[in-house]
């Protein structure tokens, strides 16, 4: 945890309406149209969800919401902090699920953010178990806007403790076999082996995004056919260097 920082569930309207804010600054939208609007975290909250707003001080610098699901499990709907904030966020989360008897959480994010992706799958030890094409339809969000919203489902197991100060480890194998497809730039999209599968993303999606948004549909839809193939053979996301090269590996049922 960074000195001076306290991480706490939020129940009161104020806070929740700093919270929605908060995602209407890192989505890039109006304060008067946030992608959470402070009712309905507040309806989630007495739902019996969970807020967790991170403080550097007084000041807001990262939030998340998770609400109970089925069979044991947790649903993180959004997460979001400062550099270095993210991992205490999740764990919050995590020991807040746990609390309830929770076994797994699961979430989506965009399968093209390279980073997001070494967060979740490198950092958290979660692995990505369903590929989902245009998840959310058109956005239009200033981050989001003109793309296809496919995402990737992660779990993770949660364990009986959160165990903050073990890192999570990590299954990037470096990539080998002969290349299977192109990337939109010419080079390497995918190479794989009996075993495992690599697939490549753009070194900054939301930068392509804004500066050629046709070559990022472009991105978008390789991985897209990659991924899905990959998946529907049994593959699952367990790795993700960091010059952005997933790492696929078989499961025994796809074996």
């Amino acid at each position: 945890m960074t000195a001076g920082v306290t991480i706490r569930t939020v129940h009161d309207v104020a806070s929740l309406a700093a919270v929605a804010g908060y995602f209407s600054d890192v989505w890039q939208t109006p304060r008067t149209a946030p992608p959470y609007p402070a009712e309905v975290l507040h309806s989630l909250v007495h739902a019996g969800g969970a807020v967790h707003a991170a403080y550097d001080g007084q000041r807001l610098a990262g939030a998340s919401v998770a609400v109970l699901g089925a069979d044991h499990g947790t649903y993180s709907l959004v997460a979001a902090a400062e550099r270095g904030l993210g991992h205490a966020v999740k764990l919050a989360q995590r020991d807040w699920a746990v609390g309830l008897g929770a076994r797994t959480m699961r979430w989506t994010f965009d399968p093209l953010v390279g980073r997001n992706a070494r967060f979740n799958l490198a950092k958290l030890g979660a692995t990505g178990t369903e590929y989902l094409v245009d998840f959310y339809g058109p956005m239009t969000d200033g981050v989001n806007d003109g793309d296809e919203s496919d995402r990737l489902t992660v779990t993770w197991e949660l364990g009986a403790t959160s165990e903050a100060s073990v890192p999570a480890p990590s299954y990037d194998v470096e990539p080998r076999g002969p290349v299977t497809a192109a990337a939109p730039d010419g080079d390497p999209l995918a190479r794989r082996d009996e075993r495992h599968l690599w697939c490549r993303v753009p070194e900054d999606v939301v930068k392509l995004r804004a500066a050629d948004p046709v070559l990022a549909l472009r991105w978008r839809h390789a991985v897209r056919e990659v991924l899905l193939t990959a998946f529907g053979e049994g593959f699952r996301a367990t790795g993700m260097s960091r010059d952005g090269w997933y790492t696929l590996t078989r499961t025994e049922e796809g074996a």
